[in-house]
């Protein structure tokens, strides 16, 4: 997975990361990969997971103090090398269907968590009943991709971004 991740971050295409050259890179035969993953696409999910981290788990209390913990994990990743790597990866994800279900396979967990602090606060009252929660969920997530890959507004200060994107967007999910 590191030699992966190295290749990607080098600017190696998901298109031209191949399992001979990232053997080459680790220093092991290709057999070694491939009694552990299946091929390239088994091998690329286990590593972009790697570099996304493990999801934060909301604590289940208050409703904002998750979301904000969620949001603010939005285009966050454990390993420096994603700011070189996740850039590239758009225009693969929108040129291939493949990659594009790679990306849906490693985001789905994450939007999942969103959306269910979401229903909790429909169910609690706390937001409206006719909440569109998918809609609600590209409203919280996108201002965070949008600053955290493109660097859209570098005056923007990413430590209360997350907080600030919550209480906006919050006011008008919230019941009425």
């Amino acid at each position: 997975m590191e030699a992966t991740l190295d290749l990607l971050a080098e600017g190696s295409t998901i298109e031209a990361l191949s399992i001979e050259a990232i053997a080459a890179r680790a220093g092991v035969g290709k057999a070694t990969i491939y009694r552990r993953w299946s091929g390239k696409d088994a091998l690329l999910m286990d590593a972009l997971r790697r570099l996304k981290g493990v999801p934060p788990q909301p604590a289940g209390q208050s409703v904002r103090d998750d979301l904000v913990l969620l949001v603010g994990a939005v285009g966050h990743n454990v390993d420096p090398r994603a700011a070189k790597i996740m850039p590239c990866l758009v225009p693969e994800v929108n040129r291939s269907p493949d990659h594009y279900q790679l990306y849906q396979n490693i985001v789905a967990p994450r939007r999942q968590l969103m959306r269910e602090v979401l229903r909790r606060g429909v169910d609690s009252g706390e937001l409206r009943a006719d909440l569109d929660i998918e809609l609600a969920m590209a409203l919280l997530s996108g201002p965070m991709v949008l600053q955290r890959v493109l660097r859209w507004h570098p005056e923007l200060d990413e430590r209360i971004l997350p907080e600030r994107v919550v209480d906006s967007v919050l006011e008008g999910l919230r019941a009425r």
